[in-house]
């Protein structure tokens, strides 16, 4: 089940889509067992490099291929 639409923001944002990975992989280890928060966290960053409150920068972790790991 989806509960937002992030996808649709990250692609309003210009977000890429290896970007929006790094992303969704680094709120999932936060939220692992939640799908609602992990969405909406997920959402919320989007949001901010949409609406220009952040840059991709600040929302992506500092060390994507850390997360491979995972």
């Amino acid at each position: 089940m989806r509960y937002f639409n992030f996808k649709k923001v990250a692609r309003e944002a210009g977000i890429p889509p290896d970007a929006l990975a790094d992303l969704c992989k680094s709120i999932r280890a936060e939220f692992p067992t939640d799908d609602m928060m992990y969405e909406l966290h997920v959402l919320r960053a989007c949001m901010g490099v949409r609406d220009g409150y952040a840059k991709l920068e600040d929302v992506l972790p500092q060390e994507p291929s850390a997360l491979a790991s995972r």
